[in-house]
Parts: structure tokens; sequence; C-alpha cells
């Protein structure tokens, strides 16, 4: 299967494109990339999760964050454009967009969402295979992380804690 065909990847495309979830972004493909390069930051899946984290921030309002994260992430996008992670989108299109994006931030303009284009019919078809969601909107949306259920990842941190002792 081509890395991008994997479903965690579609579902990040999914929820980029169709729903602006930068936060499930984040969280599907962390969970991917966890799978196939832990730790290894430099890995083209961290470009992707950090162009998601760096839309979340800006549409929060956390400028500072923001550019730092999609700055990264054109960065590490032009380690290895060859790369088949990036194979069947238009990465020109997407460098482009992210450095809208940046000089938006650098101009103080609003939040300005972009879609990911997709140049591979196949990809599309993975994409289109994913199920569509409830969209999210208002605070559920730009704030996701703060209105999540966070008691198993506190109860994880905490037993970790205590196994250091």
């Amino acid at each position: 299967m081509h890395p991008l065909f994997h479903p965690l990847f579609a579902q990040y495309i999914k929820f980029f494109n169709e729903h602006e979830d930068y936060f499930e972004c984040h969280e599907v493909l962390e969970e991917y990339w966890k799978e196939v390069a832990p730790k290894d930051k430099t890995h083209p899946l961290t470009s992707w999760i950090l162009l998601s984290t760096g839309m979340y921030h800006w549409r929060r309002g956390n400028i500072n964050g923001a550019k730092r994260s999609l700055v990264s992430s054109q960065k590490r996008m032009q380690l290895n454009p060859s790369s088949p992670f990036y194979e069947g989108i238009d990465l020109p299109q997407v460098t482009e967009q992210i450095n809208q994006s940046i000089d938006y931030i650098d101009q103080g303009i609003p939040f300005q969402s972009f879609k990911i284009s997709i140049v591979s019919h196949d990809l599309n078809a993975e994409i289109d295979k994913q199920p569509s969601l409830i969209s999210l909107t208002g605070d559920h949306l730009i704030h996701k992380h703060m209105l999540r259920d966070r008691s198993e990842i506190l109860k994880a941190r905490e037993n970790k804690r205590r196994n250091r002792h």
C-alpha cells in the first residue's frame, strides 16, 4: 500500500479539507507517525502534523505558535520533497499556501483556511472512502483541546510519574 493511502492519512485530509478540524488532523496523523517513525522529528509526516497544528493555533489566535508551526512544517517539507509522503499532493501549491498563511499572520490578517490540493485520483478515492463526520462549529471546533475529556490522558501522566519514583 502506498503510504498516503493509509486510512489515517486519508482521515487527515478529510479532517483538513472538509471539516477544518485541525485538532483531529493532528490526532490521527500523530497515531500514524507513531506507527511508521516514532521519535523521528524530521519524518515527512511531522510536516503534515505541524501544518495542522499551525492552522489550529492561528484560528485560536495563538499567532506565535501558528507562525512557528507553519514555518517548521514548511522547512520539513523542503527536507525531502520527493518523499512518497508527498506524492499525489500538489506540494508546490501547499508550500505556496503555507507561505501565504505566514504572510497573512505577519500582516495581522485573521485566520484563512485553505485546502490541500490532491492530484492523485487514487488518493482522492481513498479519502472519499472515509466516513463523513458531523462538522463541529464555534468553540467546539476552535477550542477542541480544552473541551475534550482528558481523564485518560491525566491518568496516564500520573501513572508515568509514579513509575519514575
